[in-house]
């Protein structure tokens, strides 16, 4: 298969990896024949890439670190708890609160279970879905991120577990906030914008009130947007007084924002997401941290269409950890825009290619 970006498919393309709804249910599924219906109304629900069955590139699959069944079961929990919260009236949500801790450790347990079987695997989330499902889908982005930052810096199986239930839970106090104002691709006026920004205070004080819940999983609610400089908020923290949990799920919240689409802009290429975290390394991001997590991270994913500088365009087959800006790409397009007879495949890593670069993602 390879991913391409929504522009680039056309009618008669076969769907190659599902398209999933808000809940974490399926949109279209793989097999499925693309129509001009299909494509449109792919663009109207917020989809800007899709993965397409491809004759030449049959036996590229992008490898998950997670097994579906996890990803769909953690959509899930989010998705329930998120909504029954927006739903509740204000009175009743300060007296009434469902006990959810439970329900995320055992979410947890499964991602961290996952992880730990794939730990050599670098991470792709080359899951697809709808821009309303935006909210509940990052969030389980940014725990199986955090999860791979836990792992990689040798956490405990206790502290695994408050890092994992606090990134699952970081944004919960969203669902006190009027979802126009963090839905629309309109600027928010300074007003707009206090209350906002004031639901990192309203997400702690929802999880500090959960007698199975650490205090310091609650502090990813409350720290999320702080920045290492001390530009963030709601407190300005700088540093390492800024608790190191919330340190990773800011980086994890970063990275997947970027490289998802939002309602005012497409979505950034990995690379490009990973070039702007790196660019502000020790002004808003811990830099030691950033440096972890960017080796567990694929630049250029398996699947992804890219262009050298040579001029040819392939697919990344293979990816390398060791070097993961220098990955293997079979050859579909010559430097003349003519299609290969027979792809062939480069790696970037040999000697003999180290004056070929990736340019761009397609």
């Amino acid at each position: 298969m390879r991913k391409l970006h929504i522009s680039s498919v056309k009618p008669g393309d076969v769907v190659a990896k599902s398209v999933f709804l808000e809940n974490g249910n399926v949109l279209l599924g793989q097999g499925v024949e693309l129509t001009a219906r299909y494509i449109d109304r792919l663009v109207q629900l917020g989809i800007d890439t899709l993965y397409i069955q491809d004759q030449h590139t049959e036996d590229i699959i992008p490898e998950e670190v997670i097994r579906e069944e996890t990803r769909k079961d953690a959509v899930e929990a989010v998705y329930k708890t998120m909504t029954t919260l927006m739903d509740q009236p204000l009175v009743k949500r300060r007296t009434s609160l469902p006990d959810f801790g439970s329900t995320f450790q055992k979410v947890f347990r499964e991602i961290i279970t996952d992880l730990s079987g794939r730990r050599d695997v670098l991470v792709n989330l080359s899951h697809l879905h709808v821009l309303d499902g935006y909210f509940f889908h990052h969030a389980v982005n940014v725990a199986v991120l955090a999860g791979v930052i836990g792992l990689a810096k040798g956490y405990n199986q206790q502290q695994l577990m408050e890092l994992g239930i606090g990134a699952l839970l970081f944004d919960i106090g969203m669902t006190q906030v009027p979802k126009e104002l963090w839905s629309r691709n309109i600027e928010l006026n300074a007003e707009e914008r206090k209350r906002l920004q004031y639901h990192s205070e309203e997400g702690f004080n929802i999880l500090r009130g959960q007698h199975n819940i650490s205090v310091v999983s609650a502090h990813c609610a409350l720290q999320h947007h702080e920045r290492f400089d001390g530009s963030g908020y709601p407190r300005q923290l700088s540093d390492h007084n800024i608790h190191e949990y919330a340190r990773i799920v800011a980086i994890a919240d970063v990275y997947d924002a970027l490289v998802s689409p939002r309602p005012f802009r497409n979505s950034y290429s990995p690379s490009d997401a990973t070039e702007f975290l790196f660019a502000t390394g020790n002004s808003y991001f811990d830099l030691d941290l950033l440096r972890l997590f960017l080796q567990h991270v694929a630049i250029y994913p398996i699947a992804s269409t890219v262009q050298l500088n040579t001029g040819q365009v392939g697919v990344v087959s293979k990816v390398n950890a060791q070097a993961v800006n220098r990955p293997t790409v079979r050859i579909l397009l010559e430097s003349d825009g003519s299609a290969v007879s027979s792809p062939y495949e480069i790696n970037l890593y040999d000697k003999e290619r180290i004056n070929v670069t990736i340019v761009k993602s397609l």
